[in-house]
């Protein structure tokens, strides 16, 4: 059986990922962002309350992964704080202007990291080139890559998925992640070989609030509204476990 991380953005998404089954949480915010680095007290929360690994996003914006160099020192402050709280890891991915893996803002985040594991996220499908990209993380000493593979899921890509879990030998893990399901898990694991699965196991949740005013809206149209929510399900994370045996 693989290692499965579960995606999560609250304390009740990562108490139900870890009493669903899965080994480990990467804990973010602002998902319909892409991802951005949770608070200070969110993390604490998490390690508090949720018997499970946590890796932290350390992501300071949406947008790209070119980053200037106030950006970079926050993102080196945000890795320290976490590490103060007691986390297992953190996933972070600095790109050039070039598509390339910046190696020297990298390598800063690694060292300020350690003894921490280090995932390189999603920047990775951003990249020029995924082997020169691999070959400078196996180089840096990531521990492990999250992809899709370069393409919106990852059943466009499993071939090449699967030569880069190949391809790197076991010095870096391979990690498919987006657009995983209960109903492609199987065929993931069979045709990668990927020894760690990332995946979400949102369900829709009702907003509490009795009186709405559904005028205004806190954000632009492109984001889900005060209304709407979603939370980790316990029930959906145990059968992505259970679809995957």
């Amino acid at each position: 059986m693989p290692l499965f991380e579960v995606c999560i953005d609250s304390l009740p998404g990562a108490r139900a990922a870890s009493s669903g089954g899965a080994h480990r949480i990467e804990l973010c915010a602002g998902l319909v962002e892409g991802g951005t680095t949770p608070s200070l007290g969110m993390i604490r929360q998490v390690i508090e309350n949720a018997p499970i690994d946590c890796v932290v996003l350390i992501r300071p914006r949406g947008g790209d992964f070119l980053y200037s160099g106030d950006e970079t020192a926050i993102m080196e402050e945000d890795i320290l704080t976490a590490k103060e709280t007691g986390v297992s890891g953190i996933a972070t991915g600095v790109l050039t202007a070039e598509g390339m893996v910046d190696e020297e803002v990298m390598s800063r985040l690694i060292e300020a990291a350690r003894p921490m594991n280090v995932t390189f996220h999603r920047a990775f499908d951003m990249a020029r080139e995924p082997y020169e990209a691999l070959d400078v993380l196996i180089r840096l000493g990531v521990d492990r890559v999250l992809t899709s593979g370069r393409e919106r899921s990852v059943m466009d890509a499993l071939d090449l998925i699967g030569e880069m879990v190949a391809y790197t030998g076991g010095e870096l893990s391979v990690m498919p992640g987006g657009g995983v399901r209960e109903q492609n898990i199987r065929e993931v694991l069979n045709r990668t070989g990927a020894r760690e699965i990332h995946f979400t196991a949102f369900s829709p949740e009702a907003s509490a609030m009795r009186f709405r005013n559904d005028r205004p809206s806190m954000g632009s149209d492109r984001v889900p509204g005060e209304y709407e929510r979603s939370g980790t399900d316990v029930e959906r994370v145990q059968a992505f476990i259970r679809s995957a045996s």
